[in-house]
């Protein structure tokens, strides 16, 4: 199975289910998206975030690192040109986007939490496991990249 295929599964499975089933389950019963321009607004960010994941894993990951986003099947290199050489984490920025975008348009305050316990989970996961896999995996060059490159939002200026 090529690595476009395992990406297809893995975000099924993975991504599918923390920003879509997930979300779904949390959802009060009878919930209703904004149909003014709050959920409008909320569509375009939550469209975004999914643009952004997808993007990243598949041309990103998949077509040019020949791996997926599952940790067990990683990029074979190092991928950092792209949304990657704004930050280090743009498909987990696109995730938490579209949920964010659905705690917007549903006005849910539990997708808002849900979102919170989300991100800090992937922000240790991040620090405690992933950081030091690539530091191994890739050395110098990824140390050089982290230099570079911030975590999670990009630098407003073009000064490093």
């Amino acid at each position: 199975m090529g690595a476009l295929l395992r990406t297809v599964v893995f975000t099924v499975f993975v991504p599918g289910t923390m920003a879509g089933l997930v979300p779904w389950w949390i959802l009060p019963a009878g919930a209703r998206w904004d149909s003014g321009l709050v959920g409008i607004l909320a569509l375009v960010l939550a469209a975004g975030g999914a643009a952004i994941y997808f993007w990243c894993a598949f041309w990103g990951f998949a077509s040019y690192g020949h791996g997926t986003p599952l940790p067990l099947d990683p990029p074979k290199r190092l991928v950092a040109h792209g949304l990657y050489r704004l930050m280090r984490n743009p498909m987990y920025v696109g995730v938490g986007t579209v949920v964010a975008g659905a705690a917007i348009g549903f006005r849910s305050a539990n997708l808002a939490i849900y979102l919170l316990v989300w991100s800090a989970f992937v922000y240790l996961f991040v620090l405690f496991y992933e950081e030091p896999t690539l530091r191994k995996k890739f050395g110098a060059n990824y140390e050089d990249y982290c230099r570079r490159v911030p975590r999670w939002l990009p630098r407003m200026s073009s000064q490093g």
